[in-house]
C-alpha cells in the first residue's frame, strides 16, 4: 500500500486535534507517515502511533522555530522525496496552507485546499470541498503530480488504530530562503480557558443582536457551560466588540464544529461562508424572516437575552 505523508502540527511534543483526524483521512488511501518539525518531535510518536502512523519521520533544528514557515517547507520536501507518496496530507491552517502551496510549486503538484472529506479513488484521493460561500459542494481530485491537500479542522473523526510508528530521523537540507524572515519575538497568546475556535466540537456565535461589547458576557456564559469556543460575526468585531480573532465567516475563520449555535446572527452570506459545514445549526433570532433561519437544523425565534440564558441554566441544571 502506498504511503501518505502527514504534517504534523504539534506544540513542544503535544500533537494537536487536527493531525489526528489527518491520520484517519491518510488511512483511507494509504499508510500514514507523518512527518514531525522542531522541538519535541520524537515525542509525539507514541501518540502518532497510537492513531496509525507506520513510520514518524522526525528532524530538530534552530530554524524551525527562529525562521517562518521555509524551513519546514524544506523538511517536508525532504520528506516527500524520501517516501515517493501517494498524497501530501496538512492542516488547514493558515501556515498550514502556506506551507502546502510552497510544497506543490516545489514538486510541480496540484494542491486542494480546505478540504472536508477524502476518499480513494481509481486515479488518485478524492476530495470533497464546501465552495462559493458553502452554496456548492465538490469533489475533486489533483491532475498533476502528488496530490498536496489541506484539511479543514473536524472534518474527520480520531480514531485509534495502533501501528508501529517507527521513528526515524530526516536529514534536512535547507535552502537559502530558509533564513529569509527571522522571529525576532513572541508574545503567548492570553488562554481563555475555551477551545481553539477552528478545532471546537461546539462554538457558540453572537452578532448584531447582542448590541454591545458588555453583553457578550451572555454568550460567554452559555459557551461555558457547554465547554465551547466563543465566535462573532463581522458586524460585531467591526463595532468593537469582541476581537477579530474570535471572527467567524468568509474573512475571519471557517468552523465546523459538531454544534454551532449562533445569537443575534441575521446569516449574512459572509457569515454562512465560515460556518455553513458545521454538522448541526441552531440559530436564536427575534427576527422570523432572518435569513439564517433558511440554513439552520433548528431555530428559535425569541429574544437572545430572554432565551440563551434559560438556555444556560438549563444546562447547568442538567449537568449538575
Amino acid at each position: 500500500m502506498a504511503e501518505v505523508l502527514v504534517y504534523v502540527d504539534h506544540v513542544d511534543g503535544a500533537v494537536r486535534k487536527p493531525t489526528l483526524e489527518l491520520l484517519t483521512l491518510a488511512r483511507r488511501i494509504g499508510e500514514p507517515v507523518a512527518v514531525a518539525l522542531g522541538s519535541g518531535a520524537e515525542a509525539t510518536a507514541a501518540t502518532l502511533a497510537e492513531h496509525g502512523a507506520v513510520r514518524v519521520l522526525t528532524a530538530d533544528a534552530p530554524e524551525f522555530s527562529e525562521y517562518l514557515v521555509v524551513p519546514k517547507v524544506d523538511a517536508l520536501q525532504a520528506a516527500y522525496e524520501a517516501t515517493s507518496p501517494a498524497a501530501v496530507l496538512v492542516p488547514s491552517s493558515a501556515e498550514g496552507k502556506e506551507i502546502a502551496a510552497r510544497l506543490a510549486v516545489r514538486i510541480g503538484s496540484g494542491i486542494i485546499t480546505d478540504a472536508i472529506d477524502l476518499e480513494a479513488g481509481d486515479e488518485g484521493p478524492v476530495a470533497t470541498q464546501s465552495v462559493f460561500a458553502a452554496a456548492f459542494t465538490t469533489k475533486s481530485r489533483v491532475s498533476k503530480g502528488t496530490p498536496v491537500i489541506t484539511v479543514k479542522p473536524n472534518s474527520a473523526p480520531v480514531e485509534a488504530a495502533p501501528a508501529a510508528g517507527a521513528v526515524e530521523a530526516l536529514a534536512v537540507t535547507f535552502g537559502s530562503a530558509a533564513t529569509g524572515t527571522k522571529i525576532v519575538s513572541r508574545t503567548p497568546r492570553e488562554s481563555t480557558g475555551r477551545p481553539e475556535l477552528t478545532e471546537a466540537a461546539i462554538v457558540v456565535s453572537g452578532g448584531r443582536g447582542v448590541n454591545g461589547a458588555e453583553n457578550f458576557s451572555v454568550i460567554e456564559a452559555l459557551a461555558d457551560s457547554l465547554g465551547a469556543a466563543v465566535g462573532a460575526s463581522r458586524a460585531a468585531v467591526d463595532a468593537g466588540w469582541y476581537p477579530h480573532s474570535n471572527q467567524v465567516g468568509q474573512t475571519g475563520k471557517s468552523v465546523s464544529p459538531q454544534l454551532y449555535i449562533a445569537s443575534g446572527i441575521s446569516g449574512a452570506i459572509q457569515h454562512r461562508a465560515g460556518m455553513q459545514t458545521s454538522k448541526t445549526i441552531v440559530a436564536i433570532n427575534k427576527d422570523a424572516e432572518a435569513p439564517i433561519f433558511d440554513l439552520v437544523d433548528y431555530g428559535v425565534v425569541g429574544d437572545l437575552f430572554e432565551v440563551v440564558p434559560q438556555l444556560t441554566e438549563e444546562i447547568k441544571t442538567r449537568k449538575g
